[in-house]
Parts: structure tokens; C-alpha cells; sequence
């Protein structure tokens, strides 16, 4: 089964409830509290979406967090690689070294086209999207087979 962490299904969360207010900036605190996620966990997204580019971090008395740029323009599939690294079903899609079989396996293209497959799909979820009700979803994701050939490392 493939799932992602804990950790990410919170920063979505967080993320959420900053998407649904606009621009506004938040505090640490306020975001755990408006979402019941603990607060060093909380600060502890917020630190790595902030690396990353998806949110700003602002210090000072009027400081906080805000999204780096508008919902419809962060993908799941950033924030997923903000929290939990590079999006990969199995270690030789994340990094051809760490497999022992990577000089003789036969299939290691056609788990690229698969891990590829699930990248586009993330890519073309956007965090508009998932602070849309269910009802107003797209009810398919369209990907172009072009997109899915394996990459080059």
C-alpha cells in the first residue's frame, strides 16, 4: 500500500486552512490552534514548507506565514516533496545507487513510467483543488502518455 506521512497529511491541512483565508498571515500558534495539529509539529511543517518555497515566513510582531503564491499554483505534488523528499515508488526511481540490482534489473524502466504516472497525477492536483468541496472536483485527471515515457537520469 502506498501512503503518504502523517507529517504531509498535516502540512495539507495547514495549508488548507491558510488557502481558504486568502492572503492572510498566520502565527504558528494560531494555524495549530485553528487546525488541533501540535505545535512543534506544526512549526515543524511550516519550517520545511518555508524551505521549500510554498510558504513565506515573515519575522516580528506582525510576522507569520503566508502561501508563497496562490492555491491554484502548488501542486500536492510539491508539497509532498516539501515534506517527505522526492516522490518515488521504489529506491531506484529516487536514486539508481541505492539499488544493488540496478546494473542487471529488466524492469526498473517500466517502474519509472509507473512512478512517472503518479508524479504527473500529483502535478496536476493543485491545493485549489483540494479546498474545493468534493462535488466541484474534477471527476478525472486527463494524462497525456507522452508525459509517462521514462525520464533520463
Amino acid at each position: 500500500m502506498l501512503r503518504i506521512s502523517k507529517l504531509t497529511d498535516y502540512a495539507i491541512i495547514l495549508l488548507d486552512q491558510m488557502a481558504r483565508a486568502g492572503e492572510q498571515t498566520f502565527a504558528a500558534a494560531e494555524l495549530a490552534d485553528q487546525t488541533s495539529i501540535a505545535m512543534p509539529t506544526t512549526s515543524k511543517i511550516l519550517k520545511a514548507l518555508a524551505r521549500a518555497g510554498i510558504v513565506t515566513s515573515t519575522r516580528g510582531a506582525r510576522g507569520g506565514y503566508a502561501l508563497a503564491q496562490k492555491p491554484e499554483h502548488t501542486s500536492v505534488a510539491r508539497i509532498i516533496d516539501a515534506i517527505e523528499g522526492p516522490i518515488a515508488l521504489t529506491e531506484c526511481s529516487a536514486e539508481q545507487a541505492l539499488c544493488q540490482q540496478s546494473s542487471s534489473c529488466d524492469v526498473r524502466s517500466h517502474w519509472n513510467v509507473i512512478n512517472r504516472a503518479v508524479q504527473t497525477t500529483l502535478e496536476s492536483v493543485s491545493l485549489a483543488d483540494m479546498i474545493r468541496p468534493v462535488s466541484a472536483a474534477p471527476a478525472e485527471v486527463p494524462i497525456s502518455l507522452a508525459r509517462l515515457q521514462p525520464q533520463p537520469r
